[in-house]
């Protein structure tokens, strides 16, 4: 297989040469004008299923998963974490247990995301996690799910305020886990005494909070403040206002964050009401998924593409940082190797052009990675 377009660093035209999912060489071409930008696929840290299927199912199997694999391939995803939120322990165990046997798919799930059970209980900081299931921090409980996940967990979510929290985040980082703090109603105090415990990471900051706070003293400014906090954020459009990812763009800086698109089990689906997670859910005209009667969100209809999208024609970021916030970040963040264009890596590639519509991801990280090149325009929900 050949790919030609521009290198994401040097701009320079190259023609990408690959066979078995793996670079073999990568040569100078003559300039072109068509030529698109050529990256390595995105990784997500935080990717709870799609097309109906949730890693959190007791009754989950491989197959699934690799139906879940092969459509965030299809939207770019060279990687990303599956994330299992709050909910019994028997299916936490399963659902870890089922991801780590997959060999296979090691690379492109290379670690794995746990999104609860040790979040806050009250209405707004929950979010859409079934308030049966939050508990406190639980060592014993993490370690047998560490366990059947063969220890590829490597981020934690959670709400610093629980009982016994700040000792479970000097746990989980003993274990080279990294601690995030998450769907919490913590006062700033209580924040820093968790960042000061080892927690670094913010997950999608701005969300899974109270709708109404305090003016300044809040969750919110608390976090952008830290210096020592990495924060993930959502670009979807419906997650956060422009004016906010504007704000947490400026005032975190490119290299303290990361984009997730917090893609729910519902991703991918056709507009419409389904079961899940013990309750029910809407899936909108827009994409948008929903809990029905109120204003919370529940995850995303949308992949990382969209995301990426979002923020080169929406948010005035330039192609280079919204590369970095899609494709290298959180991979940095969470101990993994960064890909490069360069013989001997992996040729799960995107092709990123500037059309007449805005800037649009083409192909998808499985074409580059295990067949034909597939340079249509990506959708958004389908």
């Amino acid at each position: 297989m050949r790919i030609d377009g521009r290198h994401p660093r040097s701009a320079r035209p190259i023609r990408v040469t690959a066979a078995a999912g793996v670079i073999t060489a990568v040569e100078p071409i003559a300039e072109r004008p068509d030529l698109p930008t050529l990256s390595p696929g995105f990784f997500d840290p935080q990717i709870n299923g799609a097309l109906g299927v949730s890693f959190n199912s007791p009754t989950l199997t491989g197959d699934e998963v690799h139906a879940v694999v092969a459509k965030c391939r299809a939207h770019g995803l060279a990687g990303f974490a599956p994330t299992l939120v709050t909910g019994p322990f028997a299916a936490l165990r399963h659902g870890f247990a089922t991801l780590a046997r997959l060999d296979d798919l090691a690379a492109t799930i290379p670690v794995f995301h746990l999104e609860g059970p040790y979040l806050s209980a009250e209405d707004g900081p929950r979010g859409a996690h079934p308030r049966e299931h939050v508990r406190p921090p639980d060592a014993d409980e993490f370690d047998r799910l560490q366990d059947a996940a063969r220890g590829r967990i490597r981020l934690v979510t959670l709400a610093p305020e629980l009982p016994g929290a700040l000792a479970f985040i000097e746990h989980l980082g003993r274990s080279n886990v990294v601690v995030a703090i998450g769907h919490t109603a913590a006062t700033p105090a209580q924040l820093r005494d968790a960042v000061s415990a080892g927690a670094t990471v913010s997950t999608h900051l701005g969300n899974g909070c109270h709708s109404t706070m305090p003016r300044h003293d809040n969750v919110i400014f608390a976090q952008l403040a830290d210096d020592r906090l990495t924060a993930g954020f959502i670009p979807d459009g419906d997650h956060l206002p422009a004016s906010v990812v504007k704000c947490l763009l400026r005032v975190k800086t490119v290299p303290r964050l990361f984009v997730t698109c917090d893609a729910s089990s519902l991703a991918g689906c056709p507009p419409g009401r389904y079961p899940a997670w013990g309750g029910e859910f809407e899936v909108t005209a827009a994409g948008k998924v929903v809990v029905p009667g109120t204003p919370y969100l529940a995850g995303s209809g949308h992949f990382t593409d969209h995301c990426f999208e979002r923020l080169l024609n929406d948010y005035g970021v330039n192609l280079a940082d919204a590369l970095a916030l899609t494709t290298a970040n959180a991979r940095t963040l969470l101990g993994l190797t960064v890909p490069t264009i360069e013989v001997g890596q992996p040729a799960a590639l995107i092709a990123v052009s500037e059309t007449p519509e805005g800037w649009r991801v083409r192909g998808s990280a499985a074409g580059a990675a295990s067949g034909p090149r597939q340079w249509a325009v990506s959708t958004r929900n389908g």
